[in-house]
This record gives C-alpha cells, sequence and structure tokens, in this order.
C-alpha cells in the first residue's frame, strides 16, 4: 500500500464526515419535511374527499326528499282539483234542479192564469149568450132559431166537419 492510497482514503473519510454533517443531516431533515408534507397532503386530501363523499350523501337525500315533497304537492294538487271538480258539478247540478223547478213553477203558474182567465172568458160568453137568449126569449120559435143560428154559425173545422 502506498501512501497515496491512504491519504486518498483519508480524504475520503474527511469528504464522507463533513458531507454528514453539512449536506447529508440537512439533505435527510429536507426528504424528511418532503415525506412529511405529501403525508400532510395525502390526510388532507383524503379527508376533503371524505367530506366531498359526506356532502354528496346529504345533498342526494335531499334531492330524494325534495323529489317526495314535489310529489306529495302534486298528489294534494291533484286531490284537490278533483275535489274542486267534484264540488263545482255538483254545484251546478244543483243550479240546474233549482231552475228547472223554478221553470216548472212558472210554467204552472201561467197555465194556472191562462186556464183561470180562460175561465173568466167562458163565463162571460155563457153570462152573454144566456142574457141575449133571456132578452130574445119570447116563444119557443124564436128559441129555435137562435140555437139553429148558432148551430149554423159554428165552423166546420171546430166540430170536426161533422154535420148538425
Amino acid at each position: 500500500m502506498n501512501a497515496t492510497l491512504i491519504a486518498q482514503i483519508i480524504n475520503f473519510l474527511i469528504l464522507v464526515a463533513i458531507l454528514t454533517k453539512v449536506a447529508y443531516k440537512p439533505l435527510m431533515k429536507a426528504l424528511a419535511d418532503r415525506q412529511a408534507k405529501i403525508a400532510d397532503s395525502l390526510a388532507t386530501a383524503e379527508q376533503e374527499k371524505q367530506a366531498a363523499e359526506k356532502l354528496k350523501q346529504e345533498y342526494l337525500a335531499q334531492l330524494t326528499e325534495a323529489r317526495v315533497q314535489a310529489q306529495t304537492i302534486v298528489d294534494k294538487a291533484a286531490k284537490l282539483a278533483e275535489q274542486t271538480k267534484d264540488e263545482i258539478l255538483k254545484e251546478a247540478r244543483e243550479e240546474s234542479a233549482r231552475l228547472l223547478k223554478a221553470t216548472q213553477e212558472e210554467i204552472a203558474r201561467e197555465r194556472e192564469r191562462a186556464v183561470a182567465e180562460l175561465k173568466g172568458e167562458v163565463v162571460t160568453l155563457a153570462v152573454a149568450a144566456a142574457s141575449k137568449i133571456i132578452a130574445q126569449n119570447m116563444n119557443d120559435t124564436a128559441n129555435a132559431k137562435i140555437v139553429d143560428d148558432f148551430i149554423n154559425n159554428l165552423d166546420g173545422k171546430k166540430i170536426g166537419g161533422l154535420p148538425c
């Protein structure tokens, strides 16, 4: 072995000792810091992922609840519309029945009034005819002539076209 080789080994060992003190420890510390930072970032990312998943589940639950509420509202609106339709139809039927009854009552009153007027006219005509007959009641021949005139003056269509 020669002196140069020993000097080189000593120089190498001194260099390794200096590098260990000056460069290796800070380099290892930087690597450890970086490793801790990466681990922290991964942990934060995992927490954020879990938080995002939790928010997603809450969103889906709220969306499902909103759909259920919307369907409930639609069902209530349909039921209310059906009830309103039934009420309107019932009221229309009642109004129609009431109007029909009122119209029938009005027709009955008008008929009674017409019958009463007709009876009055018949009574007036009968009284006029009776007073005419009484006024001309001189003898049987005059009465027979009045009856014959009445029969001859009757319209053939009104008595069915039958000869008297």
